[in-house]
C-alpha cells in the first residue's frame, strides 16, 4: 500500500490544529461577536445566518458558532486526555511485559487479550449509566457536569490501552535482544533504568502513531456517549450532545445536526491521516520507498 503523500499530512496538521486554536478561542469569539453563548433567547430561536450570528441560532436562541467552539473544546479535550492516558497505561504495561517475560507477560497479554474481546461500545454505554450516587459519591459531585467529563475520560481510557501495550511490548521483545541494551545490563544498570533509557526512546514511533490514532477514536466514543445522552450532558456543551439536542428538529433546522456532525467527521478523518503520516514518516522503511 503507498503511503500517504506529504501535501494531505500537512492538510490533516493544518485542519486539526486549526481546530484546536479556534476552539480554544471561543470566548474571545463570543466577546467580538458580543454573545452570550448561554443567554437563552427564544424570540431569537433557528435566526437564519447574520453578522452578530454567524452560523444562526439554535432551538433556545444561542449562538450556534460559539456553541461549536466551546462544544470542540469539551470533545477534543476528552479525546486528547484519553488517548495520552491510555497511551502511558499501555506504555507501562508493554514495557514491563516484554521486559519482563514469563508467567508475567501472559498474564498481561491474556489480560489485554480479554480486554480486547469485550464488546467496547456495549461495555462503555453500561459504565456511563452507573448511578454514582449508588456507589457512595455526593449527590453534588455525581451530578458535576465536570464529573461526568472526568468519567468519559477514565471510562474511555480504561479501554484504550490494549493496541500501545501490544505495540510496546512486541518492540521491546525486539529490542532487549539487542547489543547496547545487553551491554546497558552487563554495565549493571537496573532494570527500570533499562527500561526506561535504553528501551523507551526506541519504541516511540508506534506511540506516537497508536496515541494519534486513539484520540479519533475516543472523540467518537465521547460524541456516542453524549448522543445516547449518557456522556457529557447539559449545560456543557459537546458535539455528540448537539447531536442529541438536533434530533428531534433535524428536518426544521437540519443546520443544527449538520455542523457538529461535520466537525466530528473532519476530526477524526484528520487525526487518522495523521496516524498515517507519522508512521510514514518515523518509519525508516517507509521514508526509503517512498523516496
Amino acid at each position: 500500500m503507498r503511503p500517504p503523500g506529504r501535501p494531505l499530512a500537512i492538510l490533516a496538521a493544518v485542519v486539526f490544529g486549526f481546530l484546536i486554536v479556534a476552539c480554544l478561542s471561543a470566548s474571545w469569539v463570543e466577546a467580538a461577536l458580543g454573545v452570550d453563548a448561554t443567554e437563552v433567547d427564544l424570540l431569537g430561536r433557528f435566526a437564519a445566518p447574520s453578522r452578530q450570528h454567524p452560523l444562526g441560532t439554535d432551538d433556545l436562541g444561542r449562538d450556534l458558532l460559539v456553541r461549536l467552539l466551546q462544544g470542540g473544546q469539551i470533545s477534543i479535550l476528552v479525546g486528547l486526555s484519553a488517548a495520552i492516558i491510555a497511551a502511558t497505561l499501555g506504555t507501562a504495561l508493554g514495557l514491563i511485559a516484554g521486559y519482563a517475560g514469563g508467567r508475567f507477560d501472559s498474564f498481561l497479554m491474556r489480560l489485554t487479550d480479554g480486554v480486547i474481546a469485550l464488546p467496547l461500545l456495549a461495555l462503555l454505554i453500561v459504565l456511563a449509566a452507573i448511578d454514582l450516587t449508588k456507589l457512595g459519591v455526593p449527590d453534588a459531585t455525581a451530578n458535576s457536569p465536570y464529573m461526568n467529563l472526568v468519567r468519559i475520560v477514565l471510562i474511555t481510557a480504561l479501554f484504550s490501552w490494549t493496541t500501545v501495550a501490544r505495540l510496546v511490548r512486541a518492540a521491546t521483545l525486539s529490542l532487549k535482544s539487542r547489543d547496547f541494551v545487553r551491554a546497558g545490563i552487563a554495565m549493571g544498570a537496573p532494570p527500570w533504568r533499562v527500561m526506561l533509557v535504553h528501551i523507551l526512546p526506541n519504541t516511540i514511533s508506534p506511540i506516537l502513531v497508536a496515541t494519534a490514532l486513539a484520540v479519533g477514536d475516543v472523540i467518537k466514543f465521547e460524541s456516542v456517549l453524549s448522543f445516547l445522552g449518557l456522556g457529557i450532558r447539559p449545560p456543557m456543551p459537546s458535539w455528540g450532545n448537539m447531536l442529541t439536542n438536533a434530533q428531534e428538529m433535524i428536518w426544521d433546522a437540519p443546520q443544527l445536526a449538520l455542523w457538529p456532525g461535520i466537525l466530528i467527521l473532519v476530526t477524526v478523518a484528520s487525526c487518522g491521516l495523521l496516524a498515517d503520516a507519522l508512521n510514514d514518516w518515523l518509519d525508516p522503511r517507509r521514508r526509503g520507498a517512498r523516496r
